[in-house]
């Protein structure tokens, strides 16, 4: 970008859990969509990973959040101030003016139009000047490397912190797309509420989002088992200390129900492929991406039940992120860019 360049290019996939923001093909801000807020002021303390540091931990005078639920957003305010600091963060001291952003932003694909708009007008706010949308499923079959223009059937399940968005893709455009609301918070609400009916153990959002990572499996037997993972907590009746360790199986066992209603909204987005489609599926495979990807034993639980190929893409949590950045550069070739 030259001395006089006004406008920078930008691309965002915010997410649920993360944001990650890229601009000339490289990631400069990969951070947890998180914001501490001053509660009487309501402006900006710490944002990413210094507001999680804080979160589940804050007093009467700081308010910590998630702006977004379920992949969109739930609190307007806190997601434009995010999205601010998220931009600040940004190396971008070196520009002698001050600059408009052309922004490409990855949204779920089962978003409302109120939704879409209030990215949009979140985007605009924190100083995007162009703002071009674009549905995930489809940025992470771009991030994945797949020719998404071409005349042939490609199947995307994109499993994030707030959906999972399920999408079969050929000439461009989302020919059958599902977008349902269990995904990586729904596991790990699930974790809490088995530690809590189970063992009496009380545990926080963020140490059951710890057991997922590291003991979670969609297997009750893996080739390669996790070490079971100590559990501090306190008791839900006396209060008193706990200590205990909980192995993959015993997780696996609590989040089934969630991994199968996954099953189903991947086969019932299969049932709505046409037959020449479903045959490229059943060829070139089914593509995992998301954090969700990460869990162990989910690929081979899936090719199990559904007899087709599941491939875990190179780097899952980053493939949106990679999709929409290839998207920035070619704004005036992709026609599925929503403006």
């Amino acid at each position: 970008m030259g001395f006089f360049s006004l406008t920078q290019d930008i691309a965002m996939d915010l997410g649920t859990a993360n944001t990650i923001i890229t601009c000339n093909g490289k990631i400069v801000v990969d951070e947890p969509s998180v914001v501490a807020l001053d509660r009487n002021t309501k402006k900006m303390i710490a944002v990413g990973t210094q507001a999680k540091m804080m979160y589940e931990k804050t007093n009467e005078n700081i308010q910590t959040c998630r702006p977004l639920r379920d992949g969109v957003i739930a609190d307007f305010k806190a997601c434009e101030v995010m999205m601010q600091g998220m931009i600040k963060m940004m190396k971008t001291g070196h520009h002698l003016f001050s600059q408009s952003l052309r922004m490409v932003i990855g949204v779920p694909s089962g978003a409302t139009e109120v939704e879409l708009r209030a990215v949009r007008d979140s985007a605009e706010h924190a100083g995007g000047r162009d703002v071009y949308l674009l549905f995930e499923p489809m940025a992470a079959a771009i991030g994945v490397g797949l020719d998404v223009e071409a005349p042939e059937g490609n199947m995307v399940v994109d499993i994030g912190g707030g959906s999972t968005e399920i999408a079969v893709i050929s000439l461009g455009g989302i020919v059958t797309n599902s977008s349902i609301r269990e995904a990586g918070d729904e596991l790990t609400a699930d974790i809490q509420d088995y530690m809590s009916r189970q063992h009496n153990v009380k545990v926080s959002e963020r140490m059951a989002e710890r057991i997922k990572i590291n003991v979670g499996s969609a297997l009750t037997e893996l080739e390669n088992p996790p070490e079971d993972y100590l559990v501090h907590g306190p008791n839900r009746i006396t209060a008193l200390p706990m200590h205990l360790s909980v192995n993959y199986q015993e997780i696996a066992h609590c989040i089934d129900k969630t991994i199968a209603k996954i099953e189903t909204a991947v086969l019932s987005a299969l049932e709505n492929t046409p037959p020449e489609l479903y045959a490229d599926i059943v060829k070139n495979g089914i593509w995992l991406t998301g954090g969700g990807a990460l869990l162990r034993g989910l690929d081979k639980r899936l090719t199990d039940k559904i007899k087709i190929e599941f491939k875990v893409a190179e780097d899952p949590l980053h493939s949106v992120a990679k999709g929409t950045g290839i998207a920035l550069k070619n704004v005036h070739n992709f026609s599925f860019l929503m403006r």
